[in-house]
C-alpha cells in the first residue's frame, strides 16, 4: 500500500504542479489579453493628456507673448500720444503767448494814440483858454487905449476890406 500511497502522493504532487502551471498559463494569458491593453490604453491616455497640456502651455505662451507685444505697442502709442499732447500744448501755449503779446502791443499802441489825442486835446484846450484870457485882457486894455474915433476907423476899414472881398 505504500507504493499505491506513494503513487497517489506523486499524482497529488504533480497535479498541484500541473494546476500551478495551468494557473500561471491562464494568468499570463489573462495578463496579456486584458491587463497589457489596459496599461497601454492608460499610457496612451496619459501621453495624450501630456501632449494636450503641452499644446495648451505653448498656446498660452504664444498668447502671452502676443499680449506682451500688444502691451508694448499700447505703451508706445501712449508715449506718442503724450508727446503729441505735449507738442500741442506747447504750440497752443506759444500761440496764446503770441496772441497776448500782440494784444498787449495793440493796447499799448491804442494807449499811445489815446495819450497823443489827449495831449492834443489838452494843448487845444490850453490854447483856447490862453486865447480867451488874452482876448479878455486885450478887450479890457483895447477899450482903455482905443478911443471911439480910432474904433470907428477900424470898423470902417474892416467893413471896406470885407466889401472888396479880401477877407
Amino acid at each position: 500500500m505504500e507504493s499505491t500511497n506513494a503513487f497517489f502522493v506523486q499524482v497529488a504532487l504533480w497535479s498541484q504542479v500541473a494546476g500551478s502551471v495551468a494557473f500561471l498559463i491562464v494568468l499570463i494569458l489573462l495578463f496579456r489579453k486584458y491587463l497589457i491593453p489596459a496599461v497601454l490604453a492608460n499610457q496612451a491616455a496619459r501621453n495624450a493628456q501630456l501632449a494636450e497640456a503641452e499644446a495648451r502651455r505653448t498656446r498660452i505662451q504664444t498668447e502671452a507673448a502676443q499680449a506682451r507685444g500688444e502691451i508694448e505697442a499700447a505703451d508706445r502709442d501712449a508715449a506718442e500720444i503724450r508727446n503729441r499732447v505735449a507738442r500741442v500744448i506747447e504750440r497752443d501755449h506759444a500761440h496764446a503767448v503770441d496772441e497776448a503779446k500782440a494784444e498787449g502791443e495793440r493796447l499799448v499802441r491804442n494807449a499811445d494814440g489815446e495819450l497823443e489825442r489827449a495831449r492834443i486835446a489838452a494843448r487845444d484846450r490850453l490854447r483856447i483858454e490862453l486865447i480867451e484870457k488874452a482876448l479878455a485882457k486885450a478887450r479890457v486894455e483895447a477899450a482903455a487905449q482905443v478911443s471911439d474915433d480910432v474904433n470907428k476907423a477900424l470898423v470902417e476899414h474892416t467893413v471896406d476890406d470885407l466889401a472888396r472881398g479880401r477877407g
